[in-house]
C-alpha cells in the first residue's frame, strides 16, 4: 500500500504486526471477529524468546511497543502484535501488553528456522540489512527500503558466498519525522542502538567477529554509526562496520553519476533512484502514473537533498516543508534498466566493503598478536 492509502483507511480497521511468519490467517480473522479488513505488517523476523536470536526482554519490547505505538499516534485503535503460543507468559512484553497481543500456536515452518548464522560461517563477515517500512509518495510501496536493501544483501552474500553470510532482513528502523505521512513507522533512536548491540553480542558471544550493517533507508545512519561505535568498544576483537546507505560508495557514486537523468535534488525519497530499483525488482508495486516529481527543497550551498547528501550542515526539519506527496526527487527519471544498472553496482560495492571488512580486521589482528603498542603491555 501507499501512504495515503492507509491514511484513508477507517482507524478501526485492525493493523497486526507479527512476530515471525506462518500464521493461520483464517484463525486470525476469526480472533479478529471476522473485520472487513485486516492491515497485516511485515514480519518481524527475530528478537524474542524462541525465535533462534534473542535479546534481553526490555530491549525486545521497547522496539515492539514503540512501531505499535506510531500506527496509535495515526489514529488506529485497534493495533496488536501477533505472537507464537509458546513464547514464555510470564516475559515482560506479554505482561505489560496483554490486551494488545494476540496468540497463536507456533507455526512448524517457523520452529524449523533459526537466524543465528551456523558456527560454519564463523570467519565470514556477517551482513546485517536493515530497512523500513514508511511513505514512498503517491507512487511507490511502504516496503521500498526493505526491497531494496534485501535484494542488496542477497546479490552480495550470492556474490562473494565464501567471504559472506547475509541475515534476514529488518523491515523497521528509525524515521524522526514519523508524523508528517501516515504509516511511517519509527523504532525510536534508542530502542534502536540498544537492540542491534543486543543482536551484535549474542552473534559475538557465538565466536562471530566480522559484521556489516547494510542499511536501505536514510533515518537509520546516525544511529548505525553510533552502534558501530558502542560495538567496537564492547568488542574489542570484532570489526563492526557501516556505510551511508547503498550504491553511494566511490563504485556506487560513479554508476550514478553514469546514468542519472535527473539533476541534483532527483534522487532524494522516492526519487528516480529508488523508484528505479523498484522498477527493477518490484514493477508490480508501482504505480507509475501516480508520480509526483518534487524538486522544491529548500536548499543552500551547504544543506541539499540527494541520495548522496552534499554540504557540511546536518539538520532535521519537518518533511512538510519541502514536500506535499512524500517524495523528494524526481520519480518520472526513473526505469528498470536504472535500476539493474545500479543493483549490480551496489552489490559490486558491497562485496568490495565486503573484502575491506575482512583486510581491516585481518591485518589488524596480526598487530595485535604481535602485541603492537599497548597491546603488547596487556596481552
Amino acid at each position: 500500500m501507499t501512504w495515503d492509502a492507509v491514511a484513508e483507511l477507517p482507524r478501526d480497521t485492525p493493523l497486526v504486526l507479527p512476530l515471525g511468519s506462518g500464521y493461520n490467517l483464517d484463525l486470525l480473522a476469526d480472533q479478529l471477529s471476522n473485520p472487513p479488513r485486516i492491515g497485516l505488517l511485515p514480519p518481524f523476523p527475530f528478537g524474542w524468546r524462541g525465535s533462534g536470536l534473542e535479546v534481553p526482554d526490555p530491549i525486545f519490547t521497547q522496539y515492539i511497543v514503540n512501531l505499535m505505538d506510531s500506527l496509535r499516534d495515526d489514529g488506529f485503535t485497534r493495533v496488536y502484535c501477533l505472537a507464537p503460543q509458546g513464547l514464555d507468559p510470564q516475559s515482560s512484553f506479554i505482561v505489560q501488553n496483554s490486551a494488545s497481543i494476540l496468540r497463536q500456536p507456533h507455526p512448524s515452518l517457523y520452529e524449523a528456522q533459526t537466524f543465528l548464522p551456523p558456527d560454519s560461517e564463523r570467519g565470514k563477515v556477517i551482513l546485517i540489512p536493515i530497512g523500513h517500512t514508511e511513505q514512498h509518495g503517491y507512487h511507490l510501496p511502504l516496503s521500498v527500503d526493505t526491497i531494496i536493501i534485501n535484494s542488496i544483501a542477497q546479490g552480495t552474500s550470492a556474490k562473494v558466498p565464501t567471504r559472506s553470510w547475509a541475515m534476514p532482513v529488518m523491515p523497521y528502523g528509525v524515521s524522526t519525522h514519523r508524523s508528517s505521512f501516515a504509516a511511517t513507522l519509527n523504532a525510536g533512536g534508542r530502542a534502536f542502538e540498544d537492540f542491534w548491540i543486543a543482536v551484535i553480542d549474542v552473534l559475538v558471544a557465538r565466536g562471530f567477529d566480522r559484521f556489516y550493517l547494510m542499511s536501505g533507508h536514510g533515518g537509520n545512519t546516525s544511529f548505525l554509526v553510533n552502534i558501530v561505535k558502542y560495538a567496537g568498544e564492547r568488542h574489542r576483537r570484532i570489526f563492526c562496520a557501516t556505510a551511508f546507505l547503498h550504491t553511494s560508495g566511490r563504485i556506487g557514486a560513479e554508476a550514478l553519476d553514469k546514468y542519472r537523468t535527473s539533476k541534483i535534488g532527483g534522487m532524494g525519497h522516492a526519487g528516480e533512484l529508488e523508484t528505479s530499483y523498484m522498477l527493477h525488482l518490484r514493477p508490480d508495486l508501482c504505480q507509475m502514473e501516480r508520480v509526483v516529481d518534487e524538486t522544491d527543497f529548500v536548499a543552500t550551498p551547504d544543506y541539499y537533498m540527494d541520495w548522496i547528501e552534499g554540504g557540511s550542515l546536518v539538520a532535521n526539519p519537518p518533511w512538510d516543508d519541502d514536500t506535499k506527496t512524500g517524495a523528494y526527487g524526481a520519480g518520472s527519471h526513473a526505469t528498470a534498466e536504472k535500476g539493474r544498472l545500479w543493483l549490480e553496482a551496489a552489490i559490486n560495492e558491497k562485496a568490495d566493503h565486503v573484502e575491506q571488512i575482512h583486510e581491516q580486521h585481518e591485518r589488524r589482528e596480526q598487530r595485535r598478536d604481535a602485541g603492537y603498542g599497548l597491546w603488547g603491555k596487556f596481552k
